[in-house]
């Protein structure tokens, strides 16, 4: 007879069926509840009780030991169950397990799991309990909140008292916070990411159980209740934090139903359902459309930063009663005091009295920089008194003089204007920042809401004037050390996005912003004047160096124009610097870096007397290369073959580096019946630098961009050139997150099999589409192509935009070399999950203004997924 007989006589299918219909009618019953009234409290604890009579029943039935217990740890101890969470159990014995208990320990841990419940199981005594609790702040923490579900309650009590007896809450606290701000540091210390996981990121839920762990370790408190019966926190506060986690709750539910997992993160593709699933929904149309998911997540960004300000106020309260100090406060003036560190208000109703106090704080501790922060008292009277910022607050010239002397310290500006963001002081302030607090971005390379971006942006400015981050951004280092008046490019910074959300150019609008901040606060007509420039034209600089030509000396000549003079100029260069930094870490690279100092240089020489000179440049360039090739030992004459055959447009689009590198790598095979396949490490420091020397063929730049979307290298740049005697001379600058690590296998391998590829005549191979990103599904763009003449029209200039995806840049030039399209030169810039691409073309077809069209079609259709 093979079926299992569980200890008590009953046989272990019809056991584990029976226990596992009750699961699934339980379940059933709790989760059609919570659809109906909608209170997640009740699930959590239905879902929690239905195990905890499956559990018992299997208990029972196992036949154990009477000196055993069964008990729920973690979150399945605290008594609360999510839908698709682990169910954390302790099997605590009296003694070390014989042969016969063992097995049967084993077959009810196999049992639960044949219920298909996600069980975290060990077995341990109370006295490896206690050794392992020692050792792991983590089984520690998960002891805090056992609770016997099963067998003998005694020895459970006895578990209890041992732990009790060993919990030094010391020790335990500075664990758990050193352990929160690790787990920030992992989630860049933002609440505001655009997919937060609404249980890790900071001012979550895992942030409001630190609360109560070490309150509870402390023996302070166990609820948010006894928190305010104790004088830790006011009703009102305790009453805040019982909604804001009541409110995470309900999310995270909504997250693991709709995923039909274990699902923490909100990311892009659930926002709109779990919105739905709350009676949110999208209102407006056009640029002036809400999402669902944007209401939704502007809720969770505000409930975030309450929990995040009321932490910082209750671990400060709770640390005070571990760690009580004598030191007497320290005046600093007749409103604040130094507490141990921090800074505190003389008496509780300071900022009431002196309401421009809650700006003075702020400035104290820019002056201050060994003040550790802020007490928790007047953290508190800030919170609370922050509705008293009002218009005759804004309007008073105190206040007023106050924030500039914020923006104008030497030290802390971004440490004050982050503290003033979370306790919304600085929203208060600057109504405008209020408006776009929590306020999301669809545009597929933005990873911040636009107040973290601002200030991100702001903290990339102040980097750049300090020595300990200057081997960054050198350049930019340099450039601000010379920079007079550091303040005005923070107001920039301060102003550039605050108009978006509100329909039209975010750019034009926050000009009116920024003019009436400056003419209110006393900025002279000359400051003025440099601020709204730069918020105005704080993406140009971006866009020249990316879809334009820097080697016509006319757009550098336009460029110039724009920005008039070097102070114009340098705080361009540096705002955007640190704009395109503040996007996304993904965003920004070397290429991208090379590209605007390479425009920042070209226009300097122009502001400063001298002409845009092709003749000049490429002079220059020349000899620059001709240095640097006497230093390979060549003949004199060694580079005269190949320069005869180019014209000046190559010279004007390469380096001298990169002029003499090929010239090298060409020298005797001018004529060669073989391609030329040379590789290198890109100068810029990131990505490899690919030449192609071959006889010009019409397909040629498809088969290379299918040879590189096979491999999956993302090409940032191509430079095409075809030589006076008919040979194609084209450059790529490519990059794949393995070249750091094997850079010469890989450049070996290019090499050889991207010669082999060109030496035959295959047929090109049929583009694939490959699949969109999550994000890019979710956010879909409306693929554009827009064909016209250059300002000469010479050339016509083939601009695109679309989801990155892998294949396209193949299937694009699939389509050019269907309609014998010439290619001079691509920018092929990647921002996140989106695509701007732009194209210098020429060719007979392109005169038939029918063909045009039809090719712009085909286009669009092989841009689509």
């Amino acid at each position: 007879m093979n079926t299992v007989i569980a200890a008590c006589g009953q046989p272990r299918d019809q056991l584990r069926n029976q226990l596992k219909g009750r699961l699934k009618s339980d379940r059933q019953v709790v989760i059609a509840t919570f659809h109906e009234d909608g209170k997640p409290e009740k699930l959590l604890r239905g879902l929690r009780q239905s195990v905890d009579a499956v559990l018992e029943q299997a208990w029972h039935e196992a036949g154990l030991p009477p000196e055993t217990a069964l008990v729920g740890v973690g979150g399945y101890g605290r008594g609360e169950l999510f839908p698709h969470s682990d169910v954390d159990v302790l099997i605590l014995l009296h003694k070390a397990p014989d042969e016969d208990t063992r097995h049967k320990l084993e077959e009810f841990v196999q049992l639960l799991w044949d219920l298909g419940l996600e069980i975290g199981s060990s077995i341990r005594t109370i006295d490896e309990c206690l050794h392992e609790s020692k050792a792991d702040i983590t089984v520690q923490t998960s002891l805090l909140e056992a609770r016997c579900v099963a067998g003998n309650r005694q020895l459970f009590e006895q578990l209890q008292e041992a732990y009790d007896a060993a919990m030094d809450p010391q020790a335990f606290f500075h664990a758990k916070t050193s352990e929160m701000r690790q787990r920030h540091a992992k989630y860049e210390d933002t609440a505001f990411s655009l997919e937060p996981n609404c249980k890790e990121s900071p001012g979550g839920l895992r942030d409001l159980q630190v609360i109560l762990w070490v309150a509870k370790a402390a023996g302070l408190a166990s609820s948010w209740r006894t928190l305010a019966t104790r004088g830790l926190i006011t009703q009102t506060e305790a009453r805040q934090l019982m909604e804001k986690e009541r409110a995470f709750k309900d999310i995270r539910v909504r997250l693991h139903l709709h995923a039909g997992r274990r699902e923490d993160r909100l990311v892009f593709d659930v926002q709109t359902a779990v919105a739905e699933s709350l009676g949110l929904h999208s209102t407006g149309s056009g640029i002036h459309m809400r999402r669902a998911s944007e209401y939704l997540m502007q809720r969770y960004y505000w409930a975030a930063k309450t929990v995040t300000q009321l932490n910082t106020i209750l671990l400060q309260n709770i640390e005070a009663r571990l760690f009580p100090q004598d030191d007497e406060p320290q005046p600093i003036n007749a409103r604040f005091n130094e507490v141990n560190g921090f800074i505190d208000i003389a008496s509780d109703d300071v900022f009431e009295q002196t309401p421009s106090a809650m700006l003075e704080i702020f400035v104290l501790m820019t002056e201050r920089p060994a003040l550790k922060g802020i007490t928790a008292r007047a953290t508190r009277a800030l919170w609370h008194e922050r509705f008293k910022i009002d218009g005759r607050f804004r309007a008073d010239p105190v206040n007023r003089a106050y924030f500039l002397r914020i923006l104008q310290a030497p030290v802390g500006i971004i440490h004050a204007l982050r503290r003033m963001n979370d306790l919304s002081i600085l929203g208060r302030y600057l109504p405008n920042f209020r408006k776009i607090v929590g306020q999301m971005q669809h545009d597929l390379f933005h990873v911040y809401t636009v107040d973290q971006h601002i200030l991100m942006v702001v903290r990339n400015m102040r980097r750049f004037t300090m020595p300990e981050h200057a081997h960054e951004y050198p350049f930019c280092s340099q450039l601000m050390a010379n920079y007079p008046q550091h303040w005005l490019l923070y107001v920039a910074a301060l102003f550039h996005d605050i108009a978006k959300g509100r329909g039209g150019d975010h750019s034009k609008l926050g000009v009116a912003d920024v003019v009436q901040f400056c003419q209110d606060h006393g900025m002279s007509a000359h400051e003025t004047e440099l601020v709204a420039f730069l918020v105005e034209q704080h993406l140009l600089m971006s866009t020249v160096a990316q879809k334009q030509d820097l080697s016509d000396p006319d757009v550098i000549a336009a460029f110039a124009r724009t920005v008039k003079d070097e102070r114009h100029l340098t705080g361009l260069y540096l705002l955007t610097v640190a704009d395109i930094r503040g996007t996304s870490p993904k965003v920004w690279n070397a290429w991208k870096a090379k590209l605007l100092e390479d425009l920042y240089k070209m226009t300097l020489r122009v502001l400063g007397g001298e002409p845009p000179s092709a003749d000049r440049e490429l002079k220059n360039r020349q000899q620059e290369a001709l240095a640097t090739l006497r230093l390979y030992g060549l003949p004199p004459d060694a580079h005269e073959p190949l320069w005869q055959q180019l014209d000046m447009a190559y010279f004007l689009r390469h380096d001298s580096s990169d002029i003499a590198w090929q010239t090298r790598a060409l020298y005797d095979r001018l004529n060669s019946d073989k391609p030329v396949v040379k590789c290198r490490l890109a100068p810029i420091g990131e990505g490899l630098q690919i030449a192609v020397y071959v006889r010009d063929q019409p397909d040629l730049f498809a088969r290379i961009c299918g040879y590189f979307d096979r491999k999956n290298f993302s090409i940032l740049d191509a430079k095409i050139h075809t030589t006076k005697h008919g040979y194609a001379l084209d450059t790529f600058l490519v990059t794949e997150q393995s070249f750091a690590k094997s850079y010469r296998d890989i450049i070996s391998l290019i090499e050889h099999e991207l010669c082999d590829l060109l030496t035959s005549a295959a047929p090109l191979q049929p583009p694939t589409r490959g699949r969109l990103s999550r994000l890019s599904r979710t956010f879909p763009i409306q693929p554009t192509v827009d064909l016209r003449p250059d300002e000469r029209g010479q050339y016509y200039l083939l601009s695109v935009a679309a989801n990155d995806r892998t294949g396209l840049l193949y299937s694009i030039a699939n389509v050019l070399t269907k309609y014998k399209v010439n290619l001079h030169t691509a920018k092929i810039m990647t921002l996140g999950e989106r695509v701007e691409d732009v194209f210098i073309v020429d060719g007979a077809t392109l005169a038939n203004t029918r063909t045009q069209l039809q090719l712009e079609t085909d286009l669009l259709e092989a841009l689509k997924v």
